[in-house]
């Protein structure tokens, strides 16, 4: 870790070139988009539940009760979908979000909301190809497993994305509460992914969960990166290991379980986040919820500095791990390397 670095303007963290490799969709929404939704369906949803939604206390509640009611409640057309990728692309690229791979869960779109896979797969796709048109953000979907859902439901989603597969939908992941749904139960869904040519990755080492689900996903599922993975530090051999194969993990420095359990004087000096390129894990900062964790972009890059004391050789080094774990082309990925490394200095310079 280099030296903290000691006061720079917000502007430096919001002109950063970024790439956003950790994002949930439906985690990004606004409030006066649910509020309306909420509306339109006449909801059993009260404006204080909904205010409640975008509290963030000190012991902040999980957010997967909003995505649920969401599902179940809420959406109920592609278009839906369409209005979440527009606003999301749209409100990271403010934040020089330059490449954004979000996830999507298919299967409560398709089980709760009644939207197929194709259309919402169509719509959202329309809206990555306008986004980069009029603002020049460049969006991929990555269909998750819904993991508190059966295997036979996993596979069938993974058909689902093998039969439409698209440019704009680079790999799969798997999303949802960890505890007690460990990664072998979709063993199958994730071979049939690498069967296909998919890229893939893997939620594991959120929720407080053992190490070896991080092992699981890395060495049985055959994941190309890890989101979350806190818990890997808790085996030094297998960190090693990960640091040999220089395999990233999408961290998130706004991550509830740790503002839960930690005591808030040591919330930030314990936080694995700080440890992990310690360890020699590549990491790279993300925002997950962002809506609903109170966070831009630019918010979680600032935490990385002030909560977690990382330096400015440290930043650049996390935009490209990014650029590395993102899933483009060799050739896109050495022009990204070699321009925003140039854009970084410059601003580093000023």
């Amino acid at each position: 870790m280099t030296a903290p670095l000691a006061t720079l303007p917000e502007a430096f963290f919001r002109e950063l070139p970024k790439v956003e490799l950790h994002c949930h969709l439906l985690g990004t929404v606004q409030r006066a988009t649910l509020t309306d939704w909420v509306r339109r369906e006449r909801a059993p949803i009260s404006a204080a539940e909904i205010e409640s939604f975008y509290v963030r206390g000190e012991k902040p509640v999980g957010v997967l009760r909003v995505l649920r009611a969401l599902e179940q409640q809420l959406m109920r057309s592609a278009e839906d979908l369409a209005r979440l990728t527009r606003e999301y692309l749209a409100a990271a690229a403010a934040h020089h979000v330059r490449y954004a791979e979000f996830f999507w869960n298919p299967t409560g779109s398709a089980r709760d909301s009644g939207i197929a896979y194709r259309d919402g797969q169509r719509a959202i796709v329309e809206a990555l190809h306008e986004a980069e048109r009029t603002l020049g953000i460049v969006g991929r979907l990555v269909p998750a497993i819904d993991r508190e859902a059966s295997p036979r439901d996993a596979l069938e989603m993974v058909q689902w994305v093998v039969a439409e597969r698209c440019d704009e939908v680079p790999g799969i992941g798997i999303d949802y509460r960890e505890v007690d749904r460990p990664p072998e139960l979709f063993a199958e869904a994730y071979a049939l992914a690498r069967r296909a040519g998919l890229k893939t990755t893997a939620h594991a080492g959120e929720f407080g969960m053992p190490w070896t689900n991080v092992r699981t996903a890395v060495e049985l599922l055959q994941v190309d990166r890890i989101d979350h993975g806190y818990t890997a530090l808790d085996d030094a051999d297998f960190c090693r290991r990960c640091a040999e194969r220089g395999l990233l993990f999408t961290v998130v420095p706004t991550n509830s379980y740790y503002l839960r359990t930690l005591a808030p004087e040591r919330w930030a000096p314990d936080h694995p986040i700080r440890r992990m390129p310690d360890a020699g894990l590549r990491v790279h900062p993300n925002t997950d919820d962002p809506t609903l964790h109170h966070v831009t972009p630019t918010g979680a890059w600032l935490k990385m500095v002030q909560d977690f004391g990382f330096g400015v050789d440290d930043l650049r080094g996390f935009m490209l791990n990014g650029i590395d774990g993102a899933w483009i082309d060799a050739a896109t990925r050495a022009r990204w390397r070699h321009d925003w490394s140039a854009e970084f200095d410059r601003l580093r310079a000023a």
